[in-house]
């Protein structure tokens, strides 16, 4: 018995200290939000006495963060949707269609998640520059596709490569074309999939700043992350401002996270084991 509680102990040291590290710079931001920029001052890390809610209303006004959450709304929620639909069909061609050059695409695909965005962005700026997206929500929304479209398809082909061949037989000899068993079969069949992965996508492209910045430079297209930016040099000495956004900005992932972890981590494992 002394042993299994070491063990234990040694299991759930490590994981409060984990689990302390991730939770105390949200706290901290929230207890900054709350002050006021004398008391921030006079001592960053005591409690504040009294909750000054006028910090968000300052960052959600002044700053226009309105106007910013729209555009990440506007952005995210076509970058998703087009994510999902050519991800679900390239993971449907790429593990139950059998024809020349599978496995290599499948391989590139795969190659493309290790290239850093920072390798491709100054030929995708100029691609975009050429094609006049710069500035545009399209222009955003295809970069986003470009960025995390590999990440989907490597999901979605995991995931369907689960899916028994024999479905796929009987549902052509049921006389369905392979865009009727795709439409019928594999996309209702790939529903949990399809969450987790448009959840993780939705984060990546919410809290994304770098990309966002290098596609929309003018202050109007703005997304909420990169608006919450801004902020550190509008008011450089009014940090419980800048902390009052940054929290803005998180409460959406944080609501995501909380009521969907689930399907995250799902997300995370499709397709690691057959079942």
């Amino acid at each position: 018995m002394s042993r299994i509680r070491l063990g234990r102990w040694l299991v759930a040291l490590p994981m409060a200290a984990l689990a302390l590290a991730t939770v105390y710079p949200l706290l901290f931001t929230t207890n900054v939000a709350m002050k006021t920029r004398r008391e921030y001052i006079l001592d960053r890390f005591s409690p504040t006495r009294t909750l000054h809610w006028d910090n968000l209303t300052a960052a959600w006004n002044t700053a226009g963060m309105a106007r910013y959450l729209l555009n990440s709304v506007i952005v995210v929620t076509f970058a998703v949707a087009l994510l999902l639909l050519i991800g679900s069909m390239a993971g449907f061609a790429l593990s139950q269609l059998r024809f020349r050059g599978s496995s290599a695409l499948f391989l590139v695909c795969l190659a493309a998640l290790f290239i850093p965005f920072q390798v491709i962005m100054v030929p995708l700026a100029r691609i975009m520059a050429d094609g006049r997206l710069i500035d545009t929500y399209p222009g955003l929304i295809l970069a986003y596709v470009a960025q995390f479209l590999p990440f989907t398809v490597f999901l979605m082909t995991s995931y369907y490569r689960a899916v028994p061949a024999e479905i796929m037989d009987a549902a052509r000899i049921d006389g369905n074309s392979l865009y009727g068993v795709y439409r019928r079969i594999m996309l209702p069949m790939g529903a949990p999939a399809l969450l987790s992965v448009g959840i993780l996508n939705a984060l990546f492209c919410w809290n994304d700043v770098l990309i966002s910045l290098l596609m929309m430079p003018s202050a109007d297209h703005r997304t909420l992350m990169v608006g919450v930016t801004s902020l550190r040099g509008q008011y450089s000495d009014n940090i419980p401002t800048f902390a009052a956004g940054v929290l803005i900005a998180a409460v959406p992932v944080l609501v995501t996270y909380l009521f969907l972890q689930r399907q995250i981590a799902d997300g995370i494992t499709a397709g690691a084991t057959k079942g």
